[in-house]
């Protein structure tokens, strides 16, 4: 099984607290060093959610613009994916920080229970985001909480509002939407291939559920997504330590079935992403792999 996996690293999440964990990156500085070191453990993609100077959810693309700026200059070729959830009725604001153009976006296409709370997506609202990103050149990553919302991204194709290869983040575990079970995961895999047979996807189970979730997606042929934005522990009795840490551990669920940590190049081949080259006062790291 040796192949590049592609590791995402959700560094902050929506709801994660620094009263659930003191190492969660809420600040513009405290997020770039987290997002250095995710890097360097192996990360070639990390997804952001800005927060306010409370740690609540925001779009702000002044918080967004010194992480993205900061992340540039120290890991180049890192792949910059940032949310564009929120509860805010209008795209243009919810999908304001998509000027800074990241290489890549995620986007909800449809509405779901999450948690306590309801992620209201309507069509509109899809087809809004989904027009910015077109426009401004990101690269949209589905997040897909069921089945539907695969047929609601395979239909922004037909209407020239986003380009195919697709991909995919397919969500377990999350309370209201789909629980982590394996057949469920072998639905969704199938039916995306049907759908779009050159589409990349990634599995993520939140939680208790990430381990479980991720040898799923290495057996499948899926990437991976970690980070403190979805499981805080490494065991129910152990914090981990800070983002690298749980980097370092889907790096080596990667080993254990023959596979390795894609590069931030090879990641951006698979997922037909612009190659960015260092600058020539960037020195580059070797890389796990």
């Amino acid at each position: 099984m040796s192949r590049p996996v592609i590791i995402s690293c959700a560094i902050t999440g929506s709801r994660t607290r620094k009263s659930d964990h003191p190492g969660i990156p809420i600040s513009p500085s405290e997020q770039i060093e987290s997002i250095h070191a995710a890097y360097e453990a192996g990360a070639s993609m990390v997804h952001l959610h800005a927060r306010d100077d409370d740690g609540r959810l925001c779009n702000s693309p002044e918080r967004l613009a010194p992480v993205i700026e900061g992340v540039r200059a120290l890991c180049p070729e890192v792949i910059i994916q940032i949310s564009t959830m929120g509860h805010h009725p209008d795209p243009k604001v919810r999908g304001a920080a998509l000027a800074l153009k990241p290489d890549m976006a995620s986007l909800i296409p449809g509405s779901v229970n999450y948690f306590d709370a309801i992620l209201d997506n309507s069509p509109a609202m899809i087809e809004g985001l989904a027009g910015l990103m077109e426009q401004y050149g990101v690269k949209p990553e589905f997040a897909v909480f069921d089945l539907a919302m695969l047929y609601n991204a395979k239909g922004l194709v037909h209407s020239g509002l986003a380009r195919e290869p697709l991909h995919m983040q397919l969500l377990f575990g999350i309370p209201g939407a789909l629980p982590a079970l394996r057949h469920l995961l072998d639905t969704m895999v199938a039916e995306l291939h049907d759908l779009c047979p050159e589409a990349t996807w990634t599995a993520t189970g939140v939680g208790r559920h990430q381990e479980t979730v991720m040898d799923w997606a290495l057996y499948r042929g899926g990437h991976l997504r970690t980070g403190l934005g979805n499981t805080v522990r490494l065991s129910p009795n152990m914090l981990a330590e800070d983002n690298a840490d749980l980097v370092r551990r889907a790096a080596g669920h990667c080993v254990s079935v023959g596979a390795f940590v894609a590069s931030p190049a090879q990641a951006r081949d698979i997922l037909g992403l612009p190659a960015v080259p260092p600058p020539p006062s960037v020195r580059v790291k070797p890389r796990i792999g």
